[in-house]
């Protein structure tokens, strides 16, 4: 009886097909160049449903083709903004009175963009992502960036230091991709800022704090956190969970290994590792995959060998066995070396922590 019934019920029950068409994603962007103005952005808060049994209709295709960008209804978007040319903002954004938005950016929902904050082409921000804030200075991100789910970008610093009204900075460069939960700072006095290069993946859960000075192609694992003033230079990596102490330096072409606290500087072309983080050789295979040559890392070991792993390190000081290198016929005519002799003094020079420790063992 219960089947039948529901055979019945079955049967009398109309059958609609929807159809969701989003200007958002659905149709192509015109061609023309001028940025639409503000007053006809919001037009476009106001398209008309499609039906549930019919196509999408016309006059949201027509609507779509005319103008190339999309503002949800829900959307809070300031009159004062400025919005590039093929921008779509998602259901329940913010964006601020001074904020600047290049073409074809991309609001998913639930992204805020607020203060005094540039944000170059086709950047794209994911739900919860939060990027500016309310503050005397700046946030410039450039183009092609990723900002992740619930990212915090370009928010005051934590540091006491730090005095209300002072302006502080935040410089993005290009083509990176900053994933979900990470955190980065402004600067945290006027006469800085915090920079971050070009072709950076800093995972999810990262923190840069004020004022730190981040280079191009580097990767930042899961739970890499720096603080203040840290400086990375290019091409390094990091595996998860790693601390960095304030003004510490990592050098070009490095690894920290996971789980290091790194309270000295990390020379260029090394891997550091430990609760303590000490010196474990080279980055040998960071060096090949970017391309040095067998002569370099042959040149790059046996100076390390002579610099780190003495065979009689009472002999001689630290000092002398650079110089040693330094002045040594062959390895002196191998840029990489000199490369690395100069981190190593830099780490030496007035105000800087020095090197991570090293033990006196064979093997690199």
């Amino acid at each position: 009886m219960a089947a039948a019934t529901n055979s019945i019920l079955l049967k009398l029950k109309p059958k609609i097909k929807i159809k969701i068409c989003n200007p958002l994603f659905g149709y192509p962007r015109s061609s023309s160049s001028a940025s639409p103005s503000i007053p006809h952005l919001f037009s476009t808060t106001t398209l008309p449903y499609a039906d549930a049994d019919s196509d999408c209709s016309s006059e949201i295709k027509a609507t779509a083709d005319a103008n190339p960008n999309f503002i949800h209804p829900s959307a809070d978007v300031h009159p004062n903004a400025i919005i590039g040319h093929g921008v779509s903002v998602g259901p329940f954004c913010t964006i601020g009175s001074s904020v600047k938005l290049g073409n074809g950016c991309r609001l998913y929902p639930g992204s805020h963009v607020f203060g005094n904050t540039e944000i170059g082409d086709h950047c794209l921000l994911m739900p919860g992502a939060v990027v500016g804030d309310h503050l005397p200075g700046r946030t410039v991100l450039g183009c092609n960036n990723v900002i992740g789910h619930h990212a915090v970008v370009g928010v005051k610093c934590q540091d006491l230091k730090y005095k209300p009204g002072d302006e502080c900075f935040l410089h993005i460069g290009d083509n990176n991709e900053i994933r979900e939960h990470t955190s980065i700072h402004r600067s945290s006095k006027s006469s800085d800022k915090t920079v971050i290069g070009d072709k950076n993946l800093i995972m999810g859960s990262c923190h840069i704090a004020h004022d730190c000075n981040i280079g191009n192609n580097n990767i930042f694992a899961n739970n890499t956190l720096l603080a203040g003033h840290v400086v990375v230079e290019d091409y390094t990596h990091t595996a998860g969970a790693i601390v960095v102490h304030q003004f510490c330096h990592i050098g070009s072409f490095s690894f920290v290994g996971g789980g290091s606290v790194v309270s000295q500087d990390v020379p260029k072309y090394t891997m550091v590792v430990g609760e303590r983080a000490e010196l474990r050789g080279l980055n040998l295979e960071g060096l090949r995959r970017n391309g040095f040559t067998a002569t370099e890392i042959k040149s790059l070991r046996t100076a390390y060998r002579k610099i780190f792993m003495p065979v009689d390190s009472n002999s001689t000081s630290f000092e002398e066995r650079i110089t040693k290198v330094e002045e040594d016929k062959e390895l002196g005519k191998i840029t990489a070396v000199c490369s690395m002799i100069q981190s190593l003094r830099d780490s030496f020079a007035q105000n800087r922590r020095g090197i991570c420790k090293f033990r006196y063992f064979s093997g690199s």
